[in-house]
């Protein structure tokens, strides 16, 4: 009797093919979150710079370029303008306060001047002569009072005489009142003549006064006329260094051209240039240091000046103490300014990384050297050499501060020995 046999679901041959495509496709997965999800990179540790994480004294500063500068510097403009005559000193010498530096000639402001000399002159000679007028004046009616005195008392007499004689009954009426008319008239001719000299006087002291005046008023003028023709010789207003000098023999300047500069040695100042990003933060006060020859000077900000361009500002700094002995005018120095006090911080030492992540992240060596993790950090403030970590970092830690350009979206970094 024949009997059906049962076919088998799933034979040797069957299963084979199955078991095939499940590896496949279990290499494609594998593959798959190595390189997504918790992705790795191979990386060789000497191709990477790795940090350790400490704990230190922070301090925030800039470097900036300091210009060696003289302590003050007087500009010598034309305060008058004229023709390039003479040359007493060269550039760059040492000059004396008040040493004549050169020489200009203005012909239009020295014919002025005679001008102005002969005006003066000419009043003078004219209130002069007004003087001797009124003296003369004064004598004449002084002459004419004491002819009318000696004329009065002999009136006055003789009035008196024919008073008497006419009570008498010796002289006549007609006698009598002659003398009275005479003597009358000679006290009225002196009160007019009194009145007259004393208006003469007041009208001469007036006239005197005003020409006195006029006289003194032209005189100043004079003597600033005579000011700015001294001022064509231009001279040292302190002593110092003459430098930057802009002129020659022949040449015209106008008024209020720049002739050059008087540089004061007594002492130096330093001029920085910074980014107008720290303008709200630099004062007066701040302070900073630079090394020369394995020594360190001080430096205090002493101006600020706010005005900025292509994106900088200035500012100036004096010496604190004793300046290097050996410095010079126009000397560079690398200073570090100083924008807080020191204090205990986390530190991480600047690298590449930061320009990938923005200080946001970095990847953290696991105990073991062989790894690197993705960890999210805060940092805080900053200066040349370290970052400040606020959080995600301890001191000990150890970190890839190299530059992660080349890591992509990577979670995870592993660490090959050289060989």
């Amino acid at each position: 009797m024949d009997r059906v046999i049962e076919k088998k679901k799933w034979s040797v041959k069957r299963i084979l093919p199955w078991v095939g495509g499940v590896a496949v496709i279990g290499l494609i997965a594998a593959s798959y979150f190595n390189t997504t999800g918790n992705s790795k990179l191979n990386v060789e540790e000497d191709k990477i710079m790795i940090s350790e994480v400490s704990k230190g004294s922070f301090q925030e500063f800039i470097p900036v370029n300091g210009i060696v500068m003289p302590i003050q510097t007087i500009y010598l403009d034309a305060l008058e303008g004229g023709r390039v005559e003479e040359l007493y000193v060269e550039d760059g010498a040492i000059v004396k306060k008040e040493q004549p530096l050169l020489k200009l000639s203005n012909t239009d402001l020295e014919l002025d001047l005679a001008n102005r000399e002969t005006s003066v002159f000419q009043l003078i000679t004219q209130m002069q002569y007004t003087q001797n007028l009124a003296r003369e004046n004064t004598i004449r009616q002084q002459a004419s009072l004491a002819d009318i005195d000696n004329a009065l008392v002999e009136a006055k007499r003789v009035y008196e005489l024919n008073n008497r004689l006419h009570k008498e009954k010796v002289i006549s009426e007609q006698d009598y009142k002659s003398s009275l008319n005479l003597y009358n008239y000679n006290v009225r001719r002196k009160s007019l003549i009194e009145k007259t000299l004393k208006q003469d006087s007041i009208t001469t002291a007036t006239q005197l006064t005003q020409m006195k005046e006029t006289v003194a008023r032209t005189q100043e003028t004079l003597k600033l006329m005579r000011k700015k023709a001294s001022d064509l010789v231009v001279k040292a207003p302190v002593a110092g260094q003459l430098t930057s000098r802009n002129a020659e023999i022949g040449e015209n300047k106008v008024r209020g051209v720049r002739l050059g500069q008087i540089d004061v040695l007594s002492g130096f100042k330093v001029r920085a240039d910074i980014d107008e990003h720290y303008i709200a933060r630099v004062f007066i006060g701040l302070m900073g240091e630079f090394t020369i020859s394995d020594k360190t000077y001080k430096l205090r900000v002493k101006k600020v000046y706010s005005q900025v361009t292509n994106g900088r500002f200035q500012v100036d700094m004096e010496f604190v103490g004793t300046p290097p002995s050996d410095i010079r005018r126009g000397q560079t120095l690398q200073v570090r300014l100083s924008l807080s006090d020191q204090t205990q911080a986390v530190l991480l030492a600047k690298g590449g990384f930061y320009q990938q992540t923005g200080g946001n992240w970095i990847f953290k060596v696991g105990e073991n050297g062989q790894k690197a993790y993705k960890v999210d950090i805060q940092l805080g403030r900053q200066n040349p050499e370290f970052y400040e970590v606020l959080e995600g970092l301890k001191p000990g830690d150890k970190v890839v501060t190299s530059s992660y350009e080349n890591y992509g979206d990577m979670q995870e970094l592993v660490i090959k020995k050289t060989p």
